[in-house]
């Protein structure tokens, strides 16, 4: 678990969440308490419980069993107090949390099948509580996003960033929506490998001198972008039920908070944006793969038909000499050239004219040449 203060120019992390059992909220800043989901399930009291003394409210059950949940799609809710979004991540890495130890990762992971891009790219989902002054966040274990963010959130308060202009989290809902970018442009980060790893399988799925034997983690890999599809789909539905919501919002009191929902709603529609990227790139690498296995089955039909008309022509010279073959290979006392001395060689040159004209027509018409590669 690591629990941070943050303020308008400071950010200060706090390690132990008893004490904040007898702390005070910030006044102009907010908490961000960012925990395991198996940590999360054992300390779930102690986390009311501070809930309860900091802000006099709580989490709802259900809201626990969705930030409980290992495999709840990305969903939004709310309460009149604060709001619930689900967001499943895809993010490099797979993590698994072990029950006797909370919030400690295994060493030994199931295998999973497909390339290896996709199999390093972790789809669990992350939690947000959004109250008004704390951000709860339900992390898988060992997570990379919540590590990542929290170096940067600290990098940002330091004095060489607030000289460059950096500027830190103003609220739990734009901290909630920085970390959420993050996780999207996670993936934007892996899309290279990915789209290089199928380009190559098209490339020897078109090539006809080679022969493609990875039919399993090609399947697999539609499988996977099937499924990255139904996953992103979910996450725009959750940023879009999340956005709207925004609109409901009261009005605000002040200049400074209105400034601040407006920019809510610009950052929310950047998420979204940067949700629209993603899904558009899975959806464009189905279609190169659907594509890729269509070009692949239709080369190797146009290579049987080649192959098939080759074999015919063959077939089709040759038989007129199997007929003159069978003709003079007759049981008969009176055949003709049959007692000349030289009979066997105007029979084969008679054959062999015959296949040579045959030859000539089938070139003439096309059916003897050589294809274009």
């Amino acid at each position: 678990m690591r629990i941070f203060t943050i303020t308008n120019t400071t950010v200060t992390e706090t390690a132990v969440l008893p004490l904040l059992l007898t702390a005070q909220l910030p006044r102009q800043g907010y908490l961000w308490i960012a925990c395991a989901r198996r940590e999360f399930e054992v300390i779930q009291a102690q986390i009311q419980a501070t809930l309860q003394a900091l802000c006099a409210q709580q989490l709802v059950d259900l809201h626990i069993s969705d930030l409980l949940n290992n495999q709840l799609p990305s969903r939004y809710d709310y309460t009149s107090q604060y709001d619930i979004l689900v967001f499943r991540r895809l993010a490099a890495g797979n993590t698994e949390t072990d029950l006797s130890n909370p919030g400690l990762p295994l060493n030994h992971l199931p295998a999973r099948g497909g390339p290896p891009i996709l199999r390093r790219i972790d789809t669990s989902p992350v939690g947000f509580a959004v109250f008004d002054h704390i951000l709860l966040t339900v992390h898988p274990t060992d997570c990379a996003v919540r590590d990542a963010y929290a170096a940067k959130l600290l990098s940002t308060a330091s004095a060489e960033s607030h000289a460059a202009g950096a500027r830190l989290p103003s609220s739990p809902a734009d901290l909630m929506l920085r970390i959420v970018n993050q996780m999207v442009d996670g993936y934007l980060a892996l899309r290279r490998e990915l789209t290089h790893q199928l380009d190559h399988w098209q490339s020897e799925l078109i090539n006809p001198r080679t022969r493609f034997n990875n039919w399993g983690a090609l399947l697999d890999a539609r499988l996977s972008l099937h499924h990255l599809d139904e996953i992103c789909e979910d996450q725009r539905s959750a940023v879009q039920d999340w956005t709207e919501a925004i609109k409901t919002w009261p009005d605000a009191e002040t200049p400074a908070g209105q400034r601040e929902r407006d920019l809510l709603q610009v950052r929310s529609r950047d998420v979204l944006e940067h949700i629209e990227r993603v899904v558009h790139h899975v959806r464009r690498l189905e279609q190169s793969a659907e594509t890729a296995i269509q070009m692949h089955f239709s080369a190797q039909s146009h290579r049987t038909n080649e192959i098939m008309r080759t074999l015919t022509v063959l077939t089709a010279i040759f038989l007129p000499l199997n007929l003159i073959a069978g003709i003079f290979g007759m049981n008969f006392d009176f055949i003709p050239l049959l007692h000349r001395a030289n009979g066997f060689w105007l029979a084969m040159s008679l054959m062999t004219l015959t296949a040579l004209g045959l030859v000539i027509f089938f070139w003439r018409k096309r059916y003897l040449e050589r294809p274009t590669r």
